[in-house]
């Protein structure tokens, strides 16, 4: 399944609610939490968005790193969840 709505969107929520991402071109592979476009509040803020816009539920033990990277890792955490792979 093709994830680019997901990304798209993703992007087009950090683009609006992280200055720090509009600062550079940001690439869906880009570390957000490393190279600082969010921080540990933001993400909370972004957890909040993807639970909203795509009608999921991100259990606690789900917010590790692996699912919250960057965007292409977000797309695929989003889609599995969709789809009930996690």
């Amino acid at each position: 399944m093709d994830n680019t709505p997901i990304r798209h969107s993703t992007k087009q929520f950090i683009l609006e609610h992280f200055p720090a991402s509009r600062r550079r071109s940001l690439d869906d592979t880009d570390p957000l939490l490393e190279s600082g476009v969010i921080d540990s509040t933001g993400v909370l803020d972004l957890v909040t968005f993807i639970e909203t816009e795509f009608k999921v539920t991100v259990d606690d033990e789900e917010l590790t790193p692996d699912n919250f990277q960057n965007i292409a890792a977000i797309a695929a955490y989003v889609e599995n969840k969709q789809n009930g792979r996690a």
